[in-house]
């Protein structure tokens, strides 16, 4: 059954908002730096991130009509970078057919209970998704998404009407995936507003992953809203950032932003991503 906790809050920007939670007593915020970049380099780490929509047990490369594609993905001026686009030619995989192309980046290693995860995003302005968020490996009885951050750059007619104001909102998902041994899919979510459409300028979107049972989630750093999930949660789980399309704000038929645009406009930008983990002081 399917939890919505909406919450509206304008919340006003500033460039000195704190970057994590306060700690508790006794502890401080220690930087992980296997899940941390600044992205300052010309090329992605791959100690730390991977590309490559398919490889170390991830089998997805994209959502029909967009297939996610390595070469999308580069790191330049200070900024992790991923461009989507329309595809020179139709591209057929598994039974399904792509014609426009985005791109998939995963963190190599896991975070863990008890850490804050943050990544400063500027989306693009298409009908295509820009998102953060965590994602275990396959566990037939317990596979969970961690949804941090889920938008789209532009919305149009063509928009489900309850996606209609998912160019302007901080929104996250705390899911119970279905599998053969969990026949039905589970998921708590909640959203606030932020102060303008989210292509005009970089957030900082970050979760403290508190307990198995308590997710906080902030925005710039001001706490927003807290989530409850429906199980546990556990099991290790790792970075995605994908730039994807969704059947609910499609790609309108002469392609868009996503065909036009400038290559500005296409591209979500990732100026940096920081994981922190409790320590004692």
């Amino acid at each position: 059954m399917k939890q919505l906790i909406l919450i509206f809050s304008y919340l006003t920007f500033s460039v000195f908002y704190a970057q994590t939670p306060q700690a508790p007593i006794g502890k401080k915020w220690v930087k992980v730096e296997e899940l941390s970049d600044e992205f300052d380099g010309t090329t992605l780490d791959e100690s730390k991130w991977q590309k490559e929509p398919i490889g170390n047990d991830w089998m997805w490369d994209g959502r029909p009509p967009a297939l996610f594609k390595a070469n999308n993905v580069v790191v330049e001026n200070g900024k992790l970078n991923v461009t989507v686009g329309k595809l020179d030619t139709p591209v057929i995989s598994n039974g399904k057919t792509f014609t426009y192309q985005g791109g998939i980046v995963r963190s190599i290693k896991p975070g863990h209970i008890g850490w804050y995860f943050e990544a400063k995003m500027k989306a693009n302005e298409t009908v295509m998704s820009s998102t953060f968020w965590l994602m275990t490996k396959y566990n037939c009885e317990k596979k969970l998404e961690l949804d941090i951050q889920e938008c789209v750059g532009k919305t149009t007619d063509s928009t489900e009407v309850w996606g209609k104001e998912w160019d302007q909102i901080f929104h996250a998902n705390a899911i119970h995936r279905k599998t053969s041994c969990h026949p039905e899919s589970e998921r708590v979510q909640a959203f606030s507003v932020p102060e303008t459409k989210n292509h005009e300028r970089f957030y900082v979107y970050g979760a403290w992953w508190k307990s198995e049972t308590e997710i906080l989630f902030y925005l710039d750093g001001v706490y927003a809203y807290t989530l409850n999930p429906t199980v546990t949660w556990d099991v290790p789980a790792f970075i995605q950032m994908a730039i994807e399309t969704y059947d609910w704000n499609p790609v309108p038929e002469d392609g868009g932003l996503v065909s036009h645009g400038t290559k500005a406009q296409r591209t979500t930008q990732y100026e940096w991503v920081r994981t922190w983990k409790l320590s004692p002081i």
